[in-house]
């Protein structure tokens, strides 16, 4: 792809004034002072060869602000954070007293600790690997620094709002007297109504359980480096470097593609459509009132705004289920002749990989609202699509940087797919970045994104489309306050997410001789790579408390993801069917 005159700068950094750009580039100061020095504290304490009491992160993590935890100061219970806590940890943490972090098992058994004799268990909203020794002490292996400035902040919220549950609680006669509600003792009741659906028939037994001890966790890091963090990126790598070697694969042409498991694997097999029959009977069999059999009623008599595919899509996923494992080996023997290959992690990178060549699609298998696909061009393509998990934070930098470094003909297309907090939009909305800034390297990228709402418009049947918008890529979901996105939003920057920066860290890397840049601005309008970057609404940080424990975005959220994924394999197809004929058309298309 690309002009291969051109030589290795293909970008510029712009010689222009910072406030001519208007960019905040410049330190957003004193409201980012408590942040800074709340991440200060706990990387130099945990450089400690022994452990740390949790406690003594409290202090700071109150002084913050922080807006997923606004209430952290405050005796008033925030159970939107306590729900977003224990949804992104273990089981094991409601009984825990240590946690240990590590790189890998090597870490752990250097200090005498044998995991493989620990249960491995993980946490339902944070694709993290733990082990639980079930004696309160847990395990968690670490995947880039970011998993750091995300842990760290979780478990300290957990605990203070744990035990200030537990002082209302007691002072209400807890646990021994019941007579007292939950609601009683503060908070929101639809998040009481929300803790009560995610604890189930286990609710009461664990608020006794708060009720009945103060929650006081230990840290330790078992060591740590960036040389270490490289090195686990390269190991999860070499499955999926093995799997292309052995298909004779290593030298196509690659095409990059960050988003979930689910949606381009469904676009691309159309495995679920050839069941659709099944699917259908499947959804008569639920229960009456059940979303997913209202919809099909819905669709029945022609009065829903949704996308059959994606129905099917999101009933399959339940029906596979519904089978067991024998129905999961089958759905992904299904997928393997259709031409996808799933290959798990299994470092402390929990992302997994799927491998497809494009030659191996059939066009009658595509998604029909892929519209017209040259079938001899799809065919003829010696390209690869390689598609992972969308990784979090810096380990983004250093899966695209190590994928890069080992595609032999080199990336044809780099296109990111992940969820975002939004500003100025709605939950289920699509945003398209032309800027992003990234808090880690305090760059700022100019970018020529692939993608335009136009490309995404007609699939849209719920969200909206946002093109043109600005992101900040920012260390963690906790590391943030209210004046600290005001800062931002003010400058126009309305799309806060964890991935595009480390990504961008890596896209110049890609295009330029020298390590990617620290406190500039760059434009990226000239690469020689395909780039888009799309992000989907997931959460709105001005509404907290209606937003921030909702457990997902459900079927209706399926509209925006598959959108998305639909105008990624598309502009896949036509720029692979357009080289395939004349690389002029392909260089025509991407300008």
């Amino acid at each position: 792809m690309g002009n291969p005159d051109l030589g290795p700068n293909l970008f510029c950094r712009l010689a222009v004034s910072r406030l001519a750009l208007a960019a905040p580039l410049e330190d957003p100061g004193r409201l980012s002072d408590e942040v800074r020095l709340y991440q200060r504290t706990y990387t130099t304490l945990l450089r400690s060869s022994g452990e740390t009491q949790l406690r003594v992160l409290e202090p700071s993590h109150r002084a913050t602000g922080s807006s997923l935890h606004p209430l952290a100061a405050s005796d008033e219970l925030d159970l939107g954070a306590f729900i977003y806590c224990i949804r992104r940890l273990p089981e094991g943490i409601l009984v825990g007293r240590l946690v240990l972090m590590g790189q890998n098992v090597e870490a752990f058994a250097a200090h005498g600790l044998d995991l493989a004799g620990w249960k491995e268990t993980e946490a339902l909203a944070r694709r993290r690997r733990w082990y639980d020794d079930g004696s309160g002490t847990l395990a968690v292996l670490l995947a880039s620094s970011s998993d750091v400035d995300d842990l760290v902040p979780t478990l300290v919220a957990l605990q203070i709002e744990w035990n200030k549950i537990r002082v209302k609680a007691r002072a209400a006669g807890w646990p021994a007297d019941h007579v007292a509600t939950p609601e009683s003792l503060g908070g929101q009741p639809d998040d009481w109504l929300r803790l009560r659906e995610e604890w189930g028939r286990r609710f009461d037994e664990r608020l006794a359980l708060i009720a009945s001890r103060s929650l006081s966790l230990r840290l330790r890091m078992l060591g740590g480096s960036h040389v270490g963090y490289a090195r686990l990126t390269r190991r999860w790598w070499a499955p999926v470097q093995r799997h292309l070697a052995h298909e004779e694969l290593t030298d196509c042409p690659l095409y990059f593609v960050s988003s979930n498991s689910h949606s381009i694997v469904n676009i691309a097999t159309g495995i679920a459509r050839e069941r659709e029959s099944e699917l259908v009977r499947f959804v008569d069999t639920l229960a009456p009132g059940d979303i997913l059999r209202e919809e099909l009623a819905a669709f029945r008599e022609g009065r829903t705004e949704g996308s059959w595919e994606n129905f099917l899509y999101f009933v399959a996923r339940l029906w596979w289920h519904s089978q067991g494992a024998a129905g999961q080996a089958q759905r992904r023997e299904a997928e393997r002749a259709a031409g996808v290959t799933h290959l798990k992690s299994h470092t402390a990178l929990r992302v997994p990989a799927q491998v497809i060549p494009l030659a191996a699609l059939a066009e009658g298998n595509l998604d029909p609202r892929l519209g017209d696909v040259n079938a001899g061009a799809l065919a003829a393509s010696n390209a690869v699509l390689v598609n992972i998990d969308y990784p979090l934070g810096m380990a983004a930098y250093n899966i695209l940087r190590e994928v890069a470094v080992d595609s032999g003909s080199g990336l044809r297309g780099v296109y990111i797919l992940g969820k975002a907090a939004t500003l100025n939009a709605d939950v289920g909305d699509v945003m398209i970045s032309s800027v992003v800034h990234n808090e880690h390297s305090n760059s700022t990228y100019w970018l020529d994104n692939a993608f335009s709402v136009d490309d995404l418009a007609a699939d849209l049947r719920f969200g909206t489309g946002l093109d043109n918008q600005r992101a900040v890529t920012v260390k963690s979901t906790f590391l943030q306050n209210r004046d600290f996105l005001e800062f931002y939003y003010r400058e126009a920057f309305t799309v806060v997410e964890m991935e595009a920066g480390p990504y961008c860290d890596a896209v110049y890397e890609i295009a330029d001789a020298e390590r990617y840049p620290v406190g500039e601005a760059v434009n990226f309008s000239k690469l020689p790579i395909d780039l888009g970057i799309i992000h989907y609404a997931s959460d709105t940080p001005y509404t907290q408390a209606r937003t921030l424990g909702a457990p997902g975005l459900s079927y209706f959220g399926m509209d925006s993801t598959y959108a998305s994924s639909l105008a990624i394999l598309r502009r896949i197809l036509r720029l692979e069917g357009a080289l395939t004929q004349a690389p002029a058309q392909a260089k025509a298309l991407r300008s």
